[in-house]
This record gives structure tokens, sequence and C-alpha cells, in this order.
């Protein structure tokens, strides 16, 4: 039996240019890839509204199109627009995570199915708006305005990443072995359901297509890409990833994400050209 190549993508700083925009040699390629019968699948931290529009926008909405959203908290079917898999954090963490920030100066929020929800409106919500085009709702409780346990928790920090790491490390004591937690870029520290990895969402979604981890490609640029690029059978580090994701990749792009490495890697390693 022959199987297809499947391509799980990053977005930000990797399919993503740092404008946010995705070239055309990129779109070309996705396309081929696609055309050929393989699958691509977008693998974000994002949440699933804000991933949908990147993938409306590529035109990943047909069969073979997934999404990985959350960090692997959610596996989203693009074609058929329903969620295949989910895992959640419980309410009682959440409080004690925006307790925690509260006490310690830092900004917080989590999400609904469609919003962010936050406490006030800062300069840290404006940045994350504008990079990622989510509509929000302020919420002076925001742990009492869930209405359903969420798929992540978001601390960010404009002037560093110290504050983070030393949040991270003060309450590893709690949150170790409760929730997953790791940074998805300098500004922002992510807190999710304990043993979500976009790593682990990959081997779920090969089960669930029948397709062998030996055809697997993962392309990343993050820490909170490490474990994709380490279980897919070719583990892709674009030229401007962080150290911790070039030392697990099996090969680094020659282009960043600014000079179409994705075509690149598609070329290279679905079609086999030099």
């Amino acid at each position: 039996m022959s199987y297809s190549r499947i391509l799980f993508v990053d977005l930000d700083r990797t399919l993503l240019c740092d404008d946010k925009s995705v070239s055309h040699k990129n779109r070309e390629a996705i396309k081929r890839a696609l055309d050929s019968g393989n699958y691509v699948v977008a693998a974000t931290g994002r949440s699933v509204e804000s991933g949908r529009l990147v993938v409306k926008d590529l035109g990943l909405t047909i069969p073979g199109c997934y999404m990985i959203a959350f960090n692997g908290a959610v596996l989203y079917d693009c074609s058929a627009d329903r969620v295949l898999y989910a895992k959640t954090i419980p309410v009682q963490y959440v409080y004690q995570l925006f307790d925690k920030a509260h006490r310690a100066g830092i900004y917080i929020q989590t999400y609904n199915q469609t919003d962010i929800l936050t406490e006030k409106h800062t300069k840290e919500l404006d940045f994350y708006t504008k990079n990622n085009k989510m509509t929000y709702k302020l919420q002076p409780d925001v742990a009492m305005a869930l209405d359903a346990e969420p798929h992540k928790v978001l601390l960010i920090s404009l002037t560093g990443r110290k504050v983070l790491e030393d949040f991270q490390a003060v309450n590893l004591g709690w949150t170790e072995g409760k929730m997953s937690t790791f940074f998805s870029c300098d500004q922002y520290l992510e807190y999710c359901p304990l043993g979500v990895s976009k790593g682990a969402t990959i081997e779920y979604l090969c089960r669930f297509l029948n397709i062998p981890m030996e055809h697997t490609i993962a392309v990343g640029d993050e820490e909170n890409d490490v474990a994709m690029i380490e279980t897919a059978n070719i583990g892709i580090a674009v030229k401007n990833a962080v150290q911790e994701a070039k030392d697990v990749a099996d090969y680094i792009t020659i282009n960043d994400n600014n000079h179409d490495a994705i075509a690149e890697v598609i070329s290279k390693f679905i079609f086999n050209e030099d």
C-alpha cells in the first residue's frame, strides 16, 4: 500500500512572514502538495478561531486539511468544520493561574470558543490582538465568566522573557503533573492541558488517518514546536528558529520564514527535488 505524505507546519514565524502574510511561493507549494494527494496540517498555538483565518486564506478547507490548535489541545478537521479531538484545563487550575499572575503583576488571558477572555484592556492585549486578529471580552472575573473549561491560558510580558521564566519556575511545584507549560515566543508563556503538545496530536491524527509515522514531516521555529519536530519522521527547523528547535531537527532550512522556507521543505521532502 502506498501512502501520502503528511506535512505539519507551524504558522507564526514558520509559514507566515513576519508581517503575517504568506508568500506566493509558499502558497503555490502548498497547493501543489495537496493537488498531489498529500495532507497539510496547520499546527499552531493559536485558537481555532484565529487559526481559521489563516486556513481559509490559504484555501486549506478541502479534504486532507487539518489544524492542530492551542498547541495540540484541539484537533480540527478543516474541510468538515468539526473538532475531532479536544482537551481542557480544569477551572480550579485556571483560578490559581489568574491569582498567581495577579500577585506577580503579569498580564494573563484565556479563551472561550470564539473570544479572548481577560480582565482589563492593556498594551499586552493590544499586542496579542494585533498579531492574532481575535475579538475579546473584558470580564471582571474571567474564571467565573467561563461557560466551559478552556483549552489554554496565556501569560504575556512585553518587558522580557525573564519575568515569565521566573513565574514558570516559582509555580512549577503546583503546576507540575497538572498542566503542560512552555514558551511559544519570548513574550508568551503557555499553560495547556496535561500531556498536550503538537507532537502528541501528530501521533493521534496519524492513527486516525491510518498514515504511518514514517510519512510525517513537521516544520517549526519555537520551543512549543520541539515535541512536533522530535515526533515527526522528518523534523525540520526553519533558519530563523530558536536553538532548542534546531538542536532536535533533522534538517534546518536554507531559507527563513520571510523567504519561502515552506516551499523549500515541500520541494525537498515531498517531491524529492534538490
